[in-house]
């Protein structure tokens, strides 16, 4: 009787998928783009707003105050005025990510930006997590 239930749980083990190596399904990809004369372009921007699932103003905005730089969207191009070095660009998204993006209860990227009054608030779609974020 054991024989015949080893076999079959082996017989099911065999069946099952393999464990994905990955730990995350979110994960945002890193800036590409080069440096032109004084100024710094990046090439992937709107892939980058359309992976965390936010309005490219809002990013901008954030970017431009948080690296101290004057910068522009030009066609599907962000254009700042300075030499910045991608490291420090990844960072700062990489902080817009952590304050405007995942949820601080869950951790999950399944949020979105609500506006009520003057206030800002971050809401989970997966827990129904509300927090209020900065403006």
């Amino acid at each position: 009787m054991t024989l015949e239930y080893e076999e079959l749980l082996k017989k099911a083990k065999e069946q099952l998928p393999s464990l994905s190596k990955e730990s995350s399904r979110f994960e945002v990809p890193k800036v590409t783009g080069h440096i032109q004369g004084n100024k710094t372009v990046i090439s992937n921007i709107l892939q980058i707003a359309g992976v965390i699932r936010r309005n490219l103003e809002h990013i901008l905005k954030f970017l431009l105050r948080e690296l101290a730089t004057p910068g522009e969207i030009r066609g599907d191009l962000l254009v700042l005025g300075t030499k910045v070095p991608s490291a420090r660009i990844n960072d700062k998204i990489k902080k817009y990510v952590d304050d405007y993006v995942l949820c601080k209860t869950c951790g999950k990227p399944d949020t979105k930006l609500e506006k009520e009054g003057d206030f800002l608030y971050l809401v989970c779609q997966a827990c129904g997590a509300k927090k209020l974020v900065k403006a």
